[in-house]
């Protein structure tokens, strides 16, 4: 940059649970006595871009099974050099895939469509219990339900249903978007409603019957369930994935901190759910899990152009 300019680095990026707004932090620069270059986000510079360019994007999904990895890339002592955006699940993989990010937290459905990325981390979003967060709700026995209403905000979770319905439970449903939430208030017989993510602690007393999707895929296979995984762009070096992992896992070492830090601790659930029914650790198991998942989701959900 030459002798008489200095660049202050700037800004993590991230969004409150409160507002669901990005915010940007902005790091004070010390006060030199040559001219300061800052180099912030909005700007369109030349400056701006080689610092960009210098930097990752980070996409992650913005529910309470992702705030230890939060934690982690927020809080840890990593050289990480990259902005952090939260989103739901299935507006990760869409941003991930218009090139809006280098590395993301997505549905596992959604990896075999993005093309020039690979799978990244010891770490992911799985359950080897009871998962609590993803489940099939209805009034009705599941044999005799004879539609459901999806939410759409993880693909994962609808290729999963519809492989249960098809292997497991045999029945052939209509199906139906849930494009307004609403319906969860008043529920009707013989229809049953998938819901996930934190919706699911504010209306599980409205329903008979609960039909946890991870014990009920346990049920059929044996193995664990996979709900996300991380993976980035090929291009993304390799320093950057091994910082990554290291708040990860420093965010899994510190799941109590997380919990105060993102203000859960008024929710008695929110200790137990992190450490008993999400399982983080991306072992050998889960990657035949789904690897499995995979294959059984083409069978139901094949491709509209194969190949």
């Amino acid at each position: 940059m030459g002798d008489g300019v200095a660049v202050c680095r700037i800004f993590v990026t991230f969004a409150s649970r409160e507002s669901g707004f990005i915010h940007r932090e902005k790091a004070l620069c010390q006060q030199l006595s040559r001219p300061v270059l800052y180099v912030i986000g909005d700007c369109r510079t030349n400056f701006d871009a080689v610092w960009m360019m210098m930097r990752s994007r980070i996409i992650a999904v913005s529910y309470l099974n992702t705030i230890p990895f939060i934690y982690g890339i927020e809080h840890a002592d990593v050289k990480l050099h990259a902005d952090l955006v939260l989103s739901p699940p299935r507006n990760c993989a869409a941003l991930l895939r218009a090139g809006e990010a280098d590395i993301a937290l997505i549905p596992v459905a959604a990896i075999p469509t993005i093309p020039d990325i690979r799978i990244v981390t010891p770490y992911c979003i799985g359950a080897s219990n009871s998962v609590r967060t993803v489940v099939l709700a209805s009034n009705s026995p599941i044999s005799e339900l004879r539609t459901i209403y999806l939410d759409s905000h993880s693909l994962t979770s609808v290729g999963l249903v519809r492989v249960l319905s098809s292997r497991l439970w045999h029945i052939e449903p209509e199906w139906r978007p849930m494009d307004d939430f609403s319906v969860l208030d008043a529920p009707q017989e013989q229809t049953g409603y998938l819901m996930i993510g934190d919706k699911v602690f504010t209306h599980e007393n409205n329903f008979r019957y609960y039909y946890d999707l991870a014990d009920q895929w346990r049920e059929m296979t044996g193995l664990p369930f996979v709900f996300a995984a991380w993976v980035a762009r090929k291009s993304v070096p390799e320093w950057t994935v091994e910082e990554l992992s290291s708040a990860l896992g420093y965010g899994v070492e510190h799941i109590p901190q997380a919990i105060t830090c993102y203000h859960y601790d008024d929710k008695p659930y929110a200790y137990d759910y992190l450490t008993k029914n999400i399982d983080f650790c991306f072992d050998e198991q889960k990657h035949r899990a789904l690897k499995l998942y995979w294959t059984e989701k083409m069978k139901v959900d094949p491709p509209i152009n194969p190949g």
